[in-house]
């Protein structure tokens, strides 16, 4: 496909971009007058953060599960849906992708809990996709738990997942620590869920009876491949046998400490770990054991929920969690390239600097012992920082205090414990992981359960990049340990073609944008064969307008899949590669420069067709509504500085 892609690219001789220097000035500072002007006026910015169908369909059929359907909320719920829906009648994962089973199964009983009548064209168009495609009976594991609670499956046709696990040692392979942040906090109060098997309350008693092709109850959820995949098979039938006879004191234990585990991570109206899929199994889980309305436990977990809910209007939609801190600190480095005064972004800075996170969480069972320091993607998540969110904060702060050209004791302090927390949370490999040191135990996303194969959260190249180019911008030199083991981790995880796989953002160009940027920041020369190889990859990629664009699609075909278009936050990450390479000034950057100033809007952002953010490869993908906001300001403010200055390459770790 790259192949025929480059050949596609190279076909027509491109024609020289004209970039007037005035152009591009004004460029910049229109985007930057806008960016500032998107700031909340408590200090961050939070954008939109869109995902696909099943969050907002979800949020329908939680209101029904517990009986308090909102007809008015409901309606503007489904204008959304009804909008997104494909021409074949199907919902895809990503708008223009292929249909989803899934997707469409929850998109469709959404619609129908709201009242649609199933003689709706739309309706009958996804009743037929869906029959076409298998059935509601091939939908995967989390659709079928939702399809269980409302009794339209039964729950002995999913697969075993007792309420005991919460008991299990960290020494047993299958622990509640030994799976990654999301999975745990969507786990434990499912596993309430299942264990009380309860059934929505469904006031209109709506079924999808009409979308199976056969009765569940005997279709196998679970196709083993391999001798591992027979073995998890046969355990799965074991707990179901056993599950029956285990002891009621025992079960009322579990349940007991799997409501302790939740409850004690609520996070109050910020949500458990801040993401739908927990909050909602929290809410369902409390429901289910009797807990008034009125509990305040309960109540501050559906304000969280509906704290998620993004109202355009006509339209509502639901967000998969919210994104403050990230996009606060991208957009503070956006401006400081682009010449903002640190008085413009004080207020941000200072607002970033009060959510590093004291408190020890969940990854001190695998880092006994490290002193906090990190900070977490939303608003307040205490248990659950990233390293992600906290190399991108820390570089920003970090670059203030460097600018400001005086010494912040209580600032360093600060970016102090930073550095402790990102060196201490290093993995084996001598990369790192989101949120989660050795997170990595590949047998774990066999099991039956794990059909979405996202149970982990092992080690990447863009957060590992993240957290060298940090540490690098604090002044590390290469030799020292950790960003020596660091390099050699991402040198080692090159693909064959030059370019860098991208576990959180699509894909390939951002995995280049990430190690480039690292690699720079760590002292790697721009003629090192690693280095060449990547910016080969990158001009071969290029499209025939100068700018840059892939398709979620290459997470399936596990290779570059172009978008047969360009889109400003990936022609942004590839100039930035490209600065970072020493390419500043190559016939390549220039001409992708050149497409983000054409293709600036009236309002002075930028608008990205595709989703380009990733949650889960192959399952789960994000449009960052904030990238197209700040990443184009950011390629392009770096770039006209490095070609001004005529410095080799940038200072800062993003």
């Amino acid at each position: 496909m790259l192949q025929d892609a480059a050949a596609k690219f190279e076909a027509v001789e491109p024609a020289k971009p004209v970039l007037r220097q005035d152009a591009l000035d004004q460029a910049i500072l229109r985007a930057r007058k806008a960016l500032l002007a998107k700031k909340d006026p408590g200090g961050w910015w939070c954008f939109e953060f869109e995902a696909d169908v099943t969050i907002p369909a979800e949020y329908i059929m939680l209101l029904h599960f517990l009986g308090k359907p909102e007809l008015e909320l409901e309606q503007r719920i489904c204008r959304y849906i009804r909008r997104i829906q494909g021409e074949d009648g199907s919902w895809p994962l990503y708008p223009d992708g292929e249909g989803n089973l899934s997707c469409t199964v929850k998109a469709y009983y959404a619609l129908k809990l709201a009242g649609a009548d199933v003689n709706d064209p739309a309706m009958a168009r996804a009743r037929a996709w869906i029959r076409a495609h298998g059935g509601a009976e091939r939908v995967n594991m989390f659709t079928r738990i939702a399809l269980a609670l409302f009794g339209q499956i039964p729950y002995g046709a999913l697969p075993a997942l007792p309420a005991e696990v919460i008991l299990l040692p960290l020494w047993f392979p299958f622990n509640m620590y030994n799976i990654a942040t999301w999975s745990r906090t969507v786990i434990a109060p499912l596993l309430i869920l299942l264990a009380k098997k309860p059934v929505a309350a469904n006031p209109y008693k709506i079924g999808v009876s009409e979308l199976f092709n056969q009765n569940p109850a005997d279709v196998a959820y679970f196709r083993p491949k391999n001798w591992l995949d027979r073995a998890f098979g046969w355990l799965d039938s074991a707990l179901h046998a056993i599950e029956p006879h285990i002891p009621a004191r025992l079960r009322q234990r579990s349940i007991d400490a799997a409501l302790a585990f939740t409850l004690e991570r609520l996070n109050g109206e910020d949500g458990l770990n801040g993401i739908f899929p927990a909050m909602a199994n929290a809410l369902m889980a409390m429901h289910t054991l009797g807990f008034p309305d009125d509990d305040p436990s309960k109540a501050v977990c559906r304000k969280s929920l509906d704290r998620l809910l993004h109202d355009r209007g006509e339209e509502v939609y639901c967000q998969p969690c919210l994104s403050p801190t990230w996009d606060t600190s991208i957009a503070v480095h956006a401006l400081l390239e682009a010449g903002a005064e640190l008085a413009e972004v004080k207020d941000a800075l200072d607002w970033l600097a009060t959510k590093q996170i004291d408190a020890p969480g969940d990854w001190r069972k695998r880092a006994p012992g490290l002193v906090s320091g990190g900070w977490a993607f939303q608003f307040n998540n205490p248990c659950y920082p990233d390293l992600d969110d906290t190399a991108m904060v820390a570089s920003a702060l970090d670059r203030a205090n460097k600018i400001a050209g005086a010494y912040d004791a209580a600032r360093d302090a600060d970016l102090r414990r930073a550095d402790a927390w990102i060196m201490g949370m290093q993995g084996s490999s001598g990369g790192f992981a989101a949120y989660d040191k050795d997170n990595n135990k590949e047998y774990l996303n066999r099991i039956p359960f794990a059909d979405h194969g996202a149970m982990l959260d092992p080690d990447c190249v863009d957060v590992s990049a993240r957290c060298l180019g940090y540490l690098a911008q604090r002044g590390y030199k290469s030799d020292h340990p950790a960003l020596a083991r660091t390099i050699a981790y991402i040198k080692k995880e090159q693909e064959p073609d030059g370019s860098w796989y991208g576990r959180w953002g699509v894909n390939y160009i951002y995995g280049v944008w990430s190690a480039l940027i690292a690699l720079n920041m760590a002292g790697v020369a721009p003629d090192e064969d690693c280095v060449r190889r990547a910016v080969r990859w990158l001009k071969q990629v290029q499209n025939q307008d100068g700018g840059f664009g892939e398709t979620t699609d290459d997470y399936i075909y596990h290779r570059y899949a172009p978008a047969g278009k360009s889109v400003p936050s990936q022609t942004a990450w590839a100039l930035m590669a490209l600065s970072a390479a020493g390419e500043a000034r190559s016939e390549s950057a220039r001409r992708a420069a050149a497409w983000l100033v054409d293709n600036q809007r009236e309002g002075g952002l930028w608008r990205d067709d595709i989703y380009t953010g990733t949650g889960f490869p192959r399952m789960f993908y994000l449009q960052y509504h904030g990238y197209q906001a700040y990443f184009p300001l950011l390629a392009l403010a770096r770039w006209r500085n490095l070609d001004v200055s005529g410095a080799p390459a940038p200072q800062f770790a993003i």
